[in-house]
């Protein structure tokens, strides 16, 4: 497991953090996603099938731009 952390330019409304969450809980292997408004960030627990690109991806196709990626290995 991974976990990945989005840094976005700006959230600039509460249903922005709703499409957000909605869509990346869709993906296969995401496991647990939070966003937060306030901080405009992302913070994802994903598995191995998903890279932290692949979630980049899906933000961006929504139209937000992700300014920074963290990512760290969660030991189980």
């Amino acid at each position: 497991m991974t976990k990945v952390i989005l840094q976005l330019d700006t959230l600039t409304c509460p249903s922005c953090m709703t499409k957000i969450q909605g869509a990346l809980t869709k993906l296969a292997g995401v496991q647990n996603v939070k966003v937060l408004f306030n901080a405009s960030k992302v913070k994802a627990l994903v598995d191995d099938r998903l890279d932290s690109a692949d979630l980049k991806r899906a933000v961006e196709e929504l139209g937000y731009q992700v300014k920074s990626v963290k990512t760290k290995e969660v030991i189980e």
